[in-house]
C-alpha cells in the first residue's frame, strides 16, 4: 500500500486513539446533541474535531446529521461524542418519540379551544 491508500484508515484510528467504542452510554443516530455552556469557558486541549463538534452543535443537531457535516463515520463521531460528554461541554437527549407526543385527543380538543376563542 502506498501512503495515499493509507490515509483513510489511518485517519479515524488517529482521531479516536485506536478506541473502537465511546466511553460511557452509545449514541443513538437520532440523539440530539448541543454545546453545553461550559464549552463557552476556555477550554483548552481539545483535537480540531472536537471543536468543529462543538461549533457545529451551537444550533442542536443529529448525531446523524452531525457525522454528516463532518465527514465522517459514525462511530468516529460517536467516539468524539463520549470524549465531549465526559468533559461536559455537549449535552444529549433523545429525540422526541410518537410515545412522547400528545394524544390525538387531547390535541384536538386544543383545536377547539382556540376556535372558541
Amino acid at each position: 500500500m502506498t501512503e495515499h491508500e493509507d490515509g483513510p484508515l489511518l485517519r479515524p484510528y488517529t482521531l479516536t486513539r485506536g478506541r473502537t467504542r465511546p466511553s460511557g452510554p452509545d449514541f443513538d443516530l437520532m440523539t440530539i446533541i448541543r454545546t453545553a455552556p461550559a464549552a463557552y469557558s476556555g477550554i483548552s486541549g481539545l483535537a480540531p474535531e472536537h471543536w468543529r463538534i462543538l461549533q457545529l452543535c451551537r444550533i442542536p443537531l443529529s448525531v446523524a446529521d452531525l457525522a454528516s457535516e463532518l465527514g465522517l463515520s459514525l462511530n468516529v463521531v460517536r467516539i468524539l461524542l463520549g470524549d465531549l460528554r465526559d468533559q461536559g461541554l455537549i449535552t444529549a437527549r433523545p429525540q422526541a418519540t410518537v410515545a412522547q407526543l400528545p394524544e390525538e385527543r387531547i390535541l384536538r380538543e386544543v383545536i377547539q379551544g382556540l376556535q372558541a376563542l
